[in-house]
């Protein structure tokens, strides 16, 4: 699978030829995050990777933990630490509203689903350990939408550390889809004394992999995964280590979207190309 196309499941291919066929209207995307948590493996780097539930949309996929942008994301008044919402709308190419509100969606939704909290009491530093009963009791809260992630933050004198996302791409489902995200993917290094935790009724299995591995067992077809995963995974697998992937970070456009289209539709090999 490369930027030049990839094969078409023929279940995608029948439903793609009706949406057309029918003058169907494209969903109006949700706007969505997702993070790769990244940790140190010896000489290399291993990814989180969650696999959703059948009963949920994309069941069965393997993925990174993530989801849709709530309005309280963009109306949190919450301590912020690293670039400041207008630096990433102009990353993202969005106002700074929407922009925090894809961030503080990250940081959540990484909380909410792995149990991870990118957060400190100053600029400078991180949480420790957040496993502990009463941490559980509060992510309980912010799952059952009781408390508001700046309600959580400033209710333990944290601040979100925005500095430790960093942005990656960004992904809109394709037109035939019914249901459509606008995803904006980021990386974020596991922070010290944190560990993830299969906490999430919306995962069914965890596991950490090294991005080639994953890659690797995702295309022999032993993990079912879509190609927004698979192609964010063999890029920072080309990053190299850590620091590469940071490096390549830097120098991406997470605000021009990436939506795959189908190529040759009703020829005898239609292929998904990304540009």
């Amino acid at each position: 699978m490369t930027i030049d196309g990839f094969a078409v499941p023929p279940a995608l291919v029948k439903h793609a030829r009706r949406f057309h066929a029918e003058g169907g209207e494209p969903a109006v995307p949700r706007v969505a995050a997702t993070v790769l948590l990244l940790r140190p493996a010896g000489d290399d780097f291993e990814v989180y990777l969650i696999r959703r539930v059948a009963a949920m949309t994309f069941g069965g996929m393997y993925a990174f933990p993530g989801g849709g942008v709530d309005r309280s994301d963009s109306e949190a008044h919450l301590g912020w630490a690293g670039p400041t919402p207008t630096a990433w709308g102009e990353r993202f190419r969005l106002d700074p509203a929407d922009a925090q509100a894809v961030v503080c969606a990250a940081a959540r939704e990484v909380f909410e689903e792995a149990g991870v909290l990118l957060a400190g009491p100053d600029e400078a530093t991180v949480v420790g350990d957040v496993s502990g009963d009463d941490w559980e009791a509060v992510r309980q809260d912010l799952v059952g939408r009781r408390t508001g992630f700046a309600d959580l933050l400033a209710g333990r004198g944290l601040t979100l550390r925005s500095d430790l996302l960093l942005p990656w791409t960004r992904w809109i489902t394709p037109e035939f889809e019914p249901r459509r995200f606008d995803t904006y993917f980021f990386v974020a290094l596991l922070p010290e004394g944190q560990r993830t935790r299969d906490v999430s009724g919306e995962a069914d299995h965890t596991l950490w992999l090294r991005p080639a591995e994953a890659l690797a067992r995702a295309e022999a077809g032993e993990l079912t995964m879509l190609p927004p995963t698979m192609v964010t995974l063999g890029e920072i697998a080309a990053a190299g280590d850590l620091a590469g992937v940071a490096r390549a970070a830097a120098e991406r456009d997470p605000g021009t979207p990436i939506m795959p289209r189908i190529e040759d539709l009703d020829g005898a090999d239609p292929r998904f190309v990304l540009r």
